[in-house]
């Protein structure tokens, strides 16, 4: 799905990362991870467009698929004046008809992410009222109603309870079995061990695939 050609990610021209050279395959569940400041976030941005490479290029030997994407936790300011499925409904925005609103097949999608989050009851809460944990099973349900082939997570367990860890593993577990691409930002070596079947390592000098054990069912 993404193949990656002497790949360098940074900022302003300054490099990150050293240079990458792997495939992504379609239908795969793989982990960035390393050391804090290595790169995984910064990668992760330059994969899905929002910075350009230092040097090297990434390409997608077919068309550029509709991405998911999640970011980290604090890159959604929590005081607009927004409700928890205001939030969701903006996964479904290609298909929204300004004019007609939401069709019923599109607020039914909708529904069911909040219900497989946790979160129906809470839908017409605004977003200031979450705990941390229901913020971020938010944003996966805003995910969860674009059904993207490719879904892109930057660092999705950060700053919530183990709880809330485990939903939303299982949430990307059943993303992978349903034939969609994962690619995750993460920091926890045992979760990726146990689940991911696929990691990238960037704390090296010579950044390293890696397929691993994990429980996929």
């Amino acid at each position: 799905m993404i193949e990656l050609q002497n790949l360098v990610a940074g900022y302003d021209g300054q490099p990150v990362t050293q240079a990458l050279n792997g495939v992504i395959e379609r239908g795969s569940m793989t982990a960035i991870v390393g050391a804090n400041g290595c790169g995984k976030s910064t990668l992760l941005k330059t994969l899905v467009g929002f910075i350009p490479p230092v040097s090297g290029a990434f390409r997608w030997p077919e068309k550029r698929p509709v991405i998911g994407w999640l970011a980290q936790r604090h890159s959604l300011e929590a005081q607009f004046p927004l409700t928890v499925q205001d939030v969701v409904s903006m996964g479904c925005w290609p298909g929204i008809s300004l004019l007609s609103g939401l069709q019923r097949k599109t607020r039914l999608r909708i529904a069911s992410a909040l219900e497989r989050v946790g979160l129906q009851a809470l839908a017409a809460s605004t977003i200031d009222e979450l705990s941390g944990g229901q913020f971020q099973r938010m944003l996966f349900a805003r995910v969860l109603v674009q059904n993207a082939p490719l879904v892109m997570l930057d660092e999705p367990f950060t700053g919530v309870d183990e709880t809330t860890c485990n939903v939303l593993m299982e949430l990307m577990l059943d993303m992978y079995l349903q034939g969609q691409t994962v690619l995750a930002v993460l920091h926890d070596s045992e979760r990726v061990a146990r689940h991911f079947p696929q990691s990238l390592r960037l704390d090296t000098s010579t950044p390293c695939w890696a397929t691993v054990r994990a429980r996929v069912a």
